[in-house]
């Protein structure tokens, strides 16, 4: 394997790691932000706040996702699994 493949290999699976996650965490930090003002304003500090509706909002933003997030999985796996006999020979 030469070494400009392997850089492209590594580049390409963190790539797809973010498009992956990146969703689910935007949920998350949404979610996150709109209870930090709701918290700010009403003066209440419990962490149980803020810890469940993040959860439930990025469970329900899986949900939603799956789909299409097991597509580009399939489509990384596809191209990945379809490389290896190059990447083997060398060329």
């Amino acid at each position: 394997m030469q070494m400009e493949q392997a850089v492209d290999l590594g580049r390409q699976a963190m790539l797809t790691a973010l498009l992956l996650g990146s969703p689910i965490l935007a949920v998350g930090l949404i979610v996150a932000f709109g209870i930090g003002i709701l918290q700010t304003l009403t003066q209440i500090q419990d962490q149980t706040i803020s810890f469940v509706p993040k959860i439930v909002a990025m469970v329900a933003a899986l949900a939603l996702l799956l789909p299409w997030l097991i597509a580009r999985l399939v489509e990384y796996s596809q191209v990945l699994i379809g490389n290896i006999p190059s990447t083997i020979v060398g060329g």
